[in-house]
C-alpha cells in the first residue's frame, strides 16, 4: 500500500511510487523553491538560458550553490548539462516578477542552436569571471565555476558550482554593509506543478539565543497567577 493515514497525516512510502509520484509529491513540498535562469555557452561559444527550481544556495564560505539538472527522455545531456561538462562554467540569474514571462520563453526546448535569451527578448552581458553572459535585467547574476558534479542515477546530475562573482542590481544592495534588498529583489520562486509564488509577503523573526528563550518562558511563568493556599476563597 502506498499511502496511510497517520494522525493527521498522510504517509506515502516512495519504496512503492513511480518516479513521477515521488516527483510530484517533492515539489509539492519543498516550497517555494528558488528559480535559476542558467545561462551557459558551449565550446564553441554558443549561449544557452534554461530555467531550474531544482535550485539552491548550499554553502556561503566557500561559496556554494547546486543546481538539479535532468537528461533528456533518452538519458542524453540537455544543453545546459552538457555545456557545464564541456566547459566548467555557468551563470545563475535570478529571477523577479518582471523577468517571469521571459524565462518561460527559455523553459521551451528549443534546437541547441537557437538563441532563447534573444526570443524572450532579454540583454546578454559578457562575463568577468566566466565566459558564459549574465542576464543584464535579473536583479542579480552568480558566476560559477564547477565544483563537482555528482550522478544522481541515469536520469539526473547535481552541479555544485562556486560562486566566482555576483553582480547585484545598485538599488537592491548596500555596498558598505553588503546589505541585499530583498524586497527591491522581488524574487519570484516556484511552487508544484505550473504554480509560482513571490517573496513580496515578508516578515522578521530573529533566532534566539539560550539565554533569549530562558528569559522568554521565565516571563511567561511569572506572569501566570500565582495558586491559592489551600482554604482561601476569592
Amino acid at each position: 500500500m502506498n499511502s496511510k493515514s497517520t494522525a493527521s497525516h498522510t504517509h506515502f512510502d516512495f519504496s512503492g511510487l513511480s518516479g513521477r509520484d515521488k516527483y510530484k509529491l517533492i515539489i509539492g513540498t519543498v516550497i517555494p523553491r528558488p528559480i535559476a535562469l542558467v545561462t551557459t555557452i558551449d565550446e564553441n561559444g554558443v549561449v544557452n538560458a534554461a530555467p531550474f527550481s531544482f535550485f539552491n544556495a548550499l554553502s556561503g564560505d566557500p561559496a556554494i550553490v547546486a543546481i538539479g539538472v535532468e537528461n533528456k527522455a533518452d538519458m542524453s545531456f540537455k544543453d545546459t548539462g552538457r555545456n557545464i561538462r564541456m566547459t566548467e562554467q555557468f551563470t545563475v540569474n535570478i529571477v523577479d516578477q518582471a523577468m517571469i514571462d521571459a524565462m518561460n520563453i527559455c523553459a521551451i526546448p528549443f534546437a541547441p542552436d537557437v538563441d532563447e535569451l534573444d526570443i524572450a527578448g532579454l540583454t546578454q552581458v559578457p562575463g568577468i569571471h566566466v565566459g558564459c553572459p549574465r542576464i543584464l535585467e535579473a536583479p542579480a547574476a552568480l558566476e560559477c565555476k564547477r565544483h563537482i558534479t555528482l550522478e544522481i542515477g541515469k536520469s539526473r546530475e547535481i552541479i555544485l558550482g562556486e560562486v566566482m562573482g555576483v553582480f547585484i542590481r545598485k538599488d537592491c544592495v548596500n555596498p558598505d554593509n553588503k546589505h541585499v534588498d530583498q524586497k527591491r529583489m522581488d524574487a519570484v520562486g516556484r511552487l508544484g506543478g505550473h504554480d509560482y509564488s513571490t517573496i513580496r509577503d515578508q516578515f522578521t523573526l530573529p533566532t534566539m539565543s539560550v539565554a533569549d528563550w530562558e528569559t522568554q518562558n521565565k516571563n511567561l511563568d511569572d506572569s501566570k497567577e500565582p495558586d491559592k493556599p489551600a482554604g482561601e476563597q476569592s
